[in-house]
C-alpha cells in the first residue's frame, strides 16, 4: 500500500469449465474477497507440462480486487482450483475511473 490507499489488482486464472469457475466466483464474492469476477468464454489453450506438449479448452476467470486480499484470493483458488498447479497471476491496475476503483475496494473486505 502505497500512501494508505490499497491499490486494486486484478487476478487471472484458467478453469476446466464453467461450473467450477462459477463455483469459484461465488466463493471469492460471497467471502468479500472480490469484487466482481468476470468468467469469459470457452478458450483453447496450448501449453507445454511434463514435457509433452498439451491442448485444453478452458475457461478464463478475471478477480478484480485489491492488493491486500491477493493472500486470501490466492488460498482460496488453490484450495478450490482442479488443477495441480494452476496459473494464478495477478496484475496491478495502474488507472482506472476513480469511482469504479473505490467501488472495489468498498466491496471487498479489509485486513
Amino acid at each position: 500500500m502505497e500512501g494508505g490507499m490499497e491499490k486494486g489488482i486484478m487476478v487471472f486464472t484458467n478453469l476446466p469449465d464453467s461450473d467450477i469457475a462459477r463455483s469459484i466466483a461465488r466463493s471469492l464474492i460471497d467471502e468479500r474477497l472480490a469484487a466482481c469476477v468476470n468468467i469469459l468464454p470457452a478458450m483453447q489453450s496450448i501449453y507445454r507440462w511434463q514435457g509433452a506438449v498439451e491442448e485444453a479448452g478452458e475457461v478464463a476467470v478475471v478477480i478484480k480486487t485489491t492488493e491486500g486480499l491477493y493472500p486470501q484470493v490466492e488460498a482460496a483458488i488453490v484450495k478450490l482450483h482442479p488443477y495441480d498447479i494452476p496459473e494464478i497471476l495477478a496484475l496491478p491496475i495502474v488507472a482506472g475511473l476513480p469511482a469504479y476503483l473505490d467501488w472495489i475496494k468498498s466491496e471487498t473486505k479489509t485486513r
